[in-house]
């Protein structure tokens, strides 16, 4: 290796930290192998050194590494297999080549087995530190995706649906025999139900998940500017078409495309859609070439597309194209097991992205939530939940905080001056932290005398106290207890 450079190279990405880095340095020439991993160990990254094939072998079977950095030419076992191994063993870690024998034939060999980089002898320190670097920056780009992936697993994937009724449990079974395939999926349901969410979870649970998503509302825009989404356009296509565009289905290839509102997509975007369909084939707009495309297709409605066949709006053909698969979402009055769950799951959501602590919810707001028709379904559930929270001032979602909608005459509208003991769906607390322990005794001898119609002497016996006491006590907050 020769003398050390004055400057050091610094990483593409500034927020790499080499100390969070393994490297693994194997070469039979130990002076070397020290001065290598002594050239990484300066910007920070954790080196151990084995000074032999065997010994490297051992480290990779033994431990984890991030980065193998290793001699082509050594006895026993050589640099490609060191590869091999690091491949086998440590498949998410990245493995740089040394060789002072360098052929193409050999770089050839060590690319296709997955090596990073292949460099020649001499070795400058700085050279050696951007392979390294480089390195570590692939592999943090994975980690990122990796955990992008995660994410999206827990929002899109079949566990992030929020559901308890049987109804909804019957769709998730359906979504998970309809995800792994390619077929063409249909999803029905009024406005709101979520549809985009279950074409979501289709897509993040199919083979294609590595792949994009683009979605696309064909109510949102004119027929004109819905052909130019859809299919792309070339130079010139149109008076306004300054560049080159790529349409949605060019963009999804290899994915899914999900159309929402299909219903109310022109005749004319109709009939090239079918041909799409039928010919794995777009034309950009203003060209003649043919793109090949390889586009899982999920269209959404929520209008009855039988109905506009008869009225002559939507094709036949096309729609037996698309419902393949059908999938009938209920809307959120037909499951009202689910409405206190997604509740619940929102108020949480909203009270992380705008910063609130939420203690509980008063039951009568949960009662207005169950009484309520919901004509917006989930979207219009979603909404309250998020203004409630937004206009909380106390950390206990009450009758103060409901939106319009829900407000019955008669509600006390005014924010309590003293924070209250809350309780869950099932009328359990759900906090006592920062209460005033004469609130949270209150609370519980009202609840208790509802409980058991005002028997004081049940309820004496339920709160472990006795019945003078219990009298006592109503006395004392002022309460009638009959």
């Amino acid at each position: 290796m020769t003398q050390e450079a004055q400057t050091q190279p610094q990483s593409e990405s500034q927020d790499i930290q080499p100390d969070q880095f393994r490297v693994l340095v194997v070469d039979n020439d130990k002076a070397h192998a020290l001065t290598m991993a002594e050239s990484l160990e300066r910007i920070g990254f954790v080196c151990t050194v084995a000074t032999s094939g065997p010994e490297g072998a051992e480290q990779i079977r033994s431990q984890p590494f991030e980065i193998v950095v290793t001699d082509l030419v050594m006895n026993d076992i050589d640099g490609m297999e060191i590869l091999r191994l690091a491949k086998e063993h440590r498949p998410n870690c990245e493995v740089i080549v040394v060789t002072g024998h360098a052929t193409v034939s050999t770089a050839v060999a060590a690319m296709q087995h997955a090596a990073l980089n292949f460099l020649e002898k001499p070795l400058t320190p700085d050279k050696l530190r951007a392979a390294a670097l480089k390195a570590a920056e692939t592999i943090q780009l994975k980690r990122q995706n990796s955990e992008l992936m995660r994410r999206l697993d827990e929002k899109f994937g079949f566990e992030g649906l929020i559901y308890s009724s049987s109804k909804m449990g019957q769709v998730v079974q359906r979504l998970q025999r309809i995800a792994p395939t390619d077929a063409s999926v249909l999803i029905l349901g009024e406005t709101g139900t979520g549809k985009e969410v279950v074409a979501q979870a289709i897509h993040q649970n199919s083979p294609r998940k590595k792949k994009p998503f683009v979605p696309l509302n064909c109510a949102e825009l004119s027929e004109h500017l819905l052909e130019s989404e859809l299919f792309g356009h070339a130079k010139g296509a149109y008076t306004d078409a300054a560049s080159e565009r790529i349409g949605r289905l060019e963009y999804a290839n290899g994915g899914t495309l999900f159309l929402d509102e299909i219903g109310d997509m022109p005749m004319s975007i109709q009939v090239k859609l079918l041909r799409v369909l039928e010919s794995s084939e777009i034309t950009r707009v203003g060209e003649n070439k043919p793109i090949k495309i390889n586009v899982r297709l999920i269209s959404a409605t929520n209008c009855n597309l039988e109905e506009a066949i008869s009225a002559g709006t939507f094709r036949s053909d096309l729609y037996h194209r698309l419902r393949i698969v059908t999938v009938q979402l209920p809307s959120l009055r037909e499951r009202p097991d689910d409405i206190l769950p997604l509740f619940d799951h929102f108020l949480k959501q909203f009270a992380k992205k705008h910063d609130k602590k939420i203690r509980g919810i008063d039951r009568t707001v949960y009662q207005r939530c169950l009484e309520y028709d919901w004509p917006g379904n989930v979207r219009q559930l979603r909404n309250f939940a998020e203004s409630m929270v937004v206009l909380d001032l106390d950390g206990t979602i009450g009758l103060d905080d409901l939106p319009p909608e829900l407000i019955q005459d008669g509600d006390d509208l005014t924010p309590p001056d003293e924070p209250k003991p809350t309780v869950s769906a099932n009328g359990e607390l759900t906090s006592m932290v920062g209460q005033p322990l004469s609130e949270v005794e209150k609370w519980l001898i009202v609840e208790t005398l509802k409980s058991t119609g005002q028997n004081r002497e049940e309820a004496a016996k339920l709160l472990g106290i006795g019945e003078r006491t219990l009298y006592r006590k109503i006395k004392e907050y002022g309460l009638r207890g009959d």
